[in-house]
């Protein structure tokens, strides 16, 4: 059996699971969890399970899992926020390419399908290397309190 050690992970198993929308929760929350930028209609926050480094979501305020219920300004807001994070995500950790996309549904493979969220996943020459064929395990190179600040320093740069 192959052993990935990540004692970080035991605070996640331990505590209690809800059926609470991650994103709605973030924004109620007082110290605003990894949420890196916020409008009135939309956020930035970071994946605290990425794909890889610096893999960063933006999702509208108002709680639905339908794309079709987006207002027309909610739209612009998402994508707005989008073209945003791309500008961050290139100044701050210079990938050569970008995942830009969204599941919607479970049977899409949405973890978490009531709330839309678009993903952002910045790729490297060569971030895919050995150890997902080998050992089907992804390495993320960076800790997230690390690339959180580094992001949140790149958002604030742009808001002055």
């Amino acid at each position: 059996m192959d052993r990935l050690w990540a004692p970080w992970r035991m605070e996640y198993i331990k505590k209690q699971h809800s059926d609470e929308c991650i994103f709605c929760k973030a924004i109620e929350t007082k110290d605003k969890g990894f949420i890196l930028y916020q409008e009135k209609l939309a956020f930035v926050i970071m994946n605290t399970y990425p794909y890889n480094s610096g893999h960063i979501m933006v999702a509208p305020t108002r709680h639905t899992g339908d794309i079709q219920d987006l207002l027309d300004d909610e739209m612009l807001s998402l994508f707005r926020l989008v073209k945003m994070s791309i500008v961050v995500l290139k100044d701050t950790m210079e990938p050569d390419a970008f995942n830009v996309g969204s599941n919607l549904g479970k049977i899409a493979g949405a973890g978490v399908e009531d709330h839309i969220h678009i993903h952002i996943v910045p790729r490297w020459s060569g971030d895919t290397n050995f150890m997902p064929i080998v050992s089907d395990m992804k390495v993320v190179s960076q800790s997230l309190d690390q690339t959180y600040r580094i992001l949140k320093e790149g958002f604030s740069r742009l808001k002055n």
